[in-house]
């Protein structure tokens, strides 16, 4: 191809085929000119007028702009990540996401002369554009295909300038109508809609903004790990947060001390997701997270939580026992009140008086009376105890028993013809009897009252696309606390690896690892009798209770989890 002068009234690759001699100049123009009377793009009358095939287009574009040529027939089209919602956008530019690697997109194109294709997805994705090339008929092709499996359903309940949100009352909805007249900045608006979009349809538990001194960045959680999605301009920072606030109908004027709120996002007429939102004054301006609550979680059954059949017959035979308590342990993040909620909804029946106190509230379920828990106003978990118990309950959810007014009570309802579920903050499930008693609730009472303690932790799941078998040293399997009667070749470890499908994580979805202790007669013995946290796990051993660390093997045998993820979220 010999390079030619060309008139100025050429631009793209029509510029580019006259340039390298494959039209004439006047070919070039009258191309151009058609393609734009009849609204069509060049490359689309080009291929109507038969001048040119996609591929040979396509073998152009990759010589001349020095880009990969790739053919879209070896892509999944399951397996295109949809980090762009929109279709619409996608098919208007005839661009479509391949993959990501950290902060750079990949993104298949047949006109890498379109600039401003490429422009706009780096916007609506804040990630390094990489273009590469395809034949144009093979892209319009996956670009229905993405279109028709779009989630249309919560695409659609979003109107195109803000969300759907729901108000408390009329004073706060004027207040915060009010005041968004200070922050209604229509980018901002949308930049925020899309990260609250695209993290719901990722799958994020979490949205962290972030700011610092020299640059802002986003990060979602992804099956408890972060990762960066976005560095905007720092200049958006404010108006970011105050748009937050807004919607979250918290002070705007107030950055000097921490703030709670909540955003009700409206998603379908049966289905909602809360936003729980908390913003902490940082050196650099305030740092906002807004956690996911979904409440749809709860409702997939306690079967599908990874409990191990065992593990799920004494739960079950706990919670449907007439009174006593029953607790949850773990740390912030471990799926405590997931499972809560799971029981919640097997015990949830017309003929049942169920009521909650939380701080706050994460999940809402009807036929379940919930109270938010109100410090200002003198509404603690030990007050709405209190009012509970003279509105005959049958069974009483306490979000955390966090002193020992709430814990008195708690055991004395649970003794007293109610059952009650609570959750603690402690490692494992023999230490939680211990802590009650250090707390200063009776040996005799934590005894009479305790049914089952349950701990536990969230393992992130291996990708079942990408994970490939490992030979791992036996002295590392008997270091990790495999026995010799594991070892004996029935099944075979694997470890991550990470592709499209998984966002290179190696990982996709979590599973929780259990330590289902039944307090028995002799565990009742022993409480009495103020033993340590050592002698109650040995006799939980001694009675079949497996210890975190022992269910997350168990995992590992089966192939769902790496062993190198349980010994992280199991460090004993």
């Amino acid at each position: 191809m010999v390079a030619v002068n060309v008139s100025n009234t050429l631009a793209g690759l029509c510029r580019a085929l006259v340039q390298h001699g494959l039209l004439t100049q006047e070919e070039g123009e009258n191309l151009q000119a058609r393609a734009l009377a009849s609204g069509e793009s060049f490359l689309a009358y080009a291929f109507k007028s038969q001048r040119f095939t996609p591929a040979q287009v396509a073998a152009f574009a990759s010589h001349t702009f020095g880009l990969p040529c790739f053919d879209l027939n070896a892509v999944d089209p399951a397996d295109v990540p949809r980090i762009v919602p929109d279709p619409a956008v996608l098919a208007k530019h005839r661009v479509l996401p391949l993959a990501q690697r950290g902060n750079r997109l990949f993104v298949a194109t047949s006109d890498p002369s379109n600039l401003q294709a490429l422009d706009e997805i780096k916007f609506q994705t804040g990630l390094t554009v990489e273009p590469v090339v395809v034949e144009d008929d093979k892209l319009g092709r996956y670009l229905d295909l993405y279109a028709q499996s779009a989630p249309t359903d919560i695409l659609k309940s979003i109107e195109s300038e803000d969300l759907n949100l729901e108000f408390t009352d009329d004073e706060a909805q004027g207040a915060a109508a009010e005041a968004a007249g200070d922050v209604d900045d229509a980018p901002v608006v949308r930049y925020l809609q899309k990260m609250m979009l695209d993290a719901i349809t990722s799958g994020a538990s979490d949205i962290h903004f972030e700011p610092y001194e020299k640059f802002y960045r986003i990060r979602y959680r992804l099956d408890g790990a972060l990762y960066e999605i976005a560095q905007p301009p720092v200049a958006i920072k404010e108006k970011l947060a105050s748009r937050i606030k807004v919607i979250s109908k918290l002070d705007i004027s107030e950055k000097r001390v921490p703030q709670d709120g909540r955003i009700k996002l409206v998603v379908s007429k049966n289905k909602t997701i809360d936003f729980r939102v908390s913003t902490l004054p940082t050196l650099y301006g305030e740092k906002i997270v807004m956690r996911i609550l979904d409440a749809s979680t709860a409702m997939k059954g306690i079967e599908t939580l990874g409990y191990e059949p065992e593990q799920l017959e004494a739960l079950r035979y706990a919670i449907e026992r007439p009174y006593g308590m029953v607790l949850v342990t773990g740390p912030t993040g471990s799926g405590k009140t997931v499972s809560l909620y799971s029981c919640l909804n097997i015990l949830n029946k017309p003929e049942t008086n169920i009521s909650t106190v939380e701080d706050p509230v994460e999940i809402q379920l009807a036929g379940i009376n919930q109270v938010n828990v109100n410090d200002k106003a003198g509404l603690n978990f030990a007050a709405a105890l209190k009012s509970f118990l003279r509105q005959d309950p049958d069974i009483i959810m306490v979000g955390e028993i966090r002193d020992l007014e709430t814990a008195d009570i708690a055991i004395k309802a649970a003794q007293t013809g109610h059952l009650v579920l609570s959750t603690l903050h402690t490692n494992d499930a023999p230490s939680t009897l211990t802590r009650l008693v250090n707390m200063g609730v009776p040996t005799y009472n934590v005894a009479a009252s305790v049914l089952l303690i349950t701990a536990q932790r969230l393992a992130r799941r291996l990708c079942p696309t990408c994970r490939r078998p490992v030979d791992i040293p036996t002295e590392a399997l008997l270091n990790a606390g495999f026995t010799e009667a594991d070892l004996d070749g029935s099944w075979q470890a694997y470890t991550a690896v990470g592709c499209d499908a998984c966002k290179q994580t190696g990982y996709k979805g979590r599973a929780g690892l259990y330590q289902v202790m039944p307090i028995s007669d002799e565990l009742n013995r022993l409480i009495l009798k103020n033993a340590s946290t050592m002698d109650i796990a040995g006799q939980a051993r001694r009675e079949g209770v497996l210890d975190l660390r022992q269910a997350g093997l168990r995992k590992v045998k089966a192939g769902l989890t790496s062993l190198e993820e349980v010994l992280a979220v199991t460090n004993v």
